[in-house]
């Protein structure tokens, strides 16, 4: 097998985001219900024998770094493997960046899929999965089967079981540094901890309904007017919206066809990317 075409790689909502702690290392501790969604990057990846490792954007107007999280992620498993293999990486950038929407880690989780296979290396997707979690907090997500119940920094993934619900997701123009969003010092760093039972047991019974909250959409809206602009548009629609991860991408179930026709009559200002799609009950490379 020499290459692999037309791979997706999904972005994600966090249906809800809590800050439980903050650690010694400085990073923050979090409890989370992360669910993919179809709003998907492409990859094409083919095996070079060389063993070097390129990228090619066929999107101009989504130009990533020189050395961005798919070069990383490949570089990292050339490095843990000793393979001596390379790849030639084609990215279709859809997922907006700076998004909360983690384009960049699915990206990442995808090629660590396919290269694992056009490198015939067959590792178990624990191991992919540790080695994921050295490149950044939401990549082992992306590894997984799909919905999950997220803990610590993103290295501890439950599967759970969530059905698929029609979603709008609103992203202005204008991203957040997510460094700005940690940073900020009112933020709430002491949500109680739960569990996914007790969360599941006390989430509302409404298709359009939200539980808990996202402890980082108070501080991104406010490095980031624009996250508000959208939380409002929608609540004025109707729906219960909330930020994606630390924004600015904004989102929202849509519970019945009157939800979904008030979300299409809306119109929004120039720059500003909007999809109307669905939740994923399952990865789309959870079994390859």
């Amino acid at each position: 097998m020499r290459r692999l075409l037309d791979l997706p790689a999904p972005a994600k909502v966090n249906l809800m985001l809590h800050v439980v702690g903050r650690r010694d290392d400085g990073y923050h501790e979090l409890q989370s219900l992360f669910v993919p969604i179809d709003w998907c990057d492409t990859l094409h990846i083919e095996r070079r024998d060389d063993g070097g490792l390129s990228r090619e954007d066929l999107r101009g107007d989504h130009a990533l770094p020189a050395d961005d999280l798919c070069l990383r992620a490949a570089r990292a498993l050339q490095r843990a493997s000793g393979c001596t293999l390379g790849a030639h990486i084609v990215l279709d950038k859809r997922i907006p960046q700076q998004a909360g929407l983690g384009g960049g880690s699915s990206d990442a989780a995808t090629v660590l899929i396919a290269l694992n296979h056009l490198w015939g290396l067959h590792w178990p997707r624990a191991q992919l999965a540790a080695l994921a979690a050295t490149l950044g907090a939401d990549v082992p997500f992306f590894l997984g089967s799909g919905p999950a119940w997220v803990e610590g920094i993103g290295e501890r993934v439950t599967p759970v079981a969530w059905p698929s619900q029609p979603i709008v997701v609103v992203k202005p123009p204008e991203g957040v540094a997510t460094a700005t969003i940690f940073g900020d010092p009112a933020l709430p760093r002491n949500t109680p901890r739960t569990t996914w039972p007790a969360m599941q047991a006390r989430w509302p019974s409404s298709p359009g309904a939200l539980g808990g909250g996202n402890d980082l959409q108070a501080s991104a809206a406010r490095a980031c007017p624009a996250i508000g602009v959208a939380l409002q548009r929608l609540a004025d629609a109707g729906l219960q919206p909330r930020m994606s991860g630390s924004g600015s991408a904004v989102f929202a179930l849509l519970p019945d066809a009157a939800a979904q026709q008030a979300v299409a009559a809306l119109t929004w200002p120039p720059g500003w990317r909007v999809h109307i799609g669905h939740t994923l009950p399952k990865l789309p490379l959870a079994e390859a």
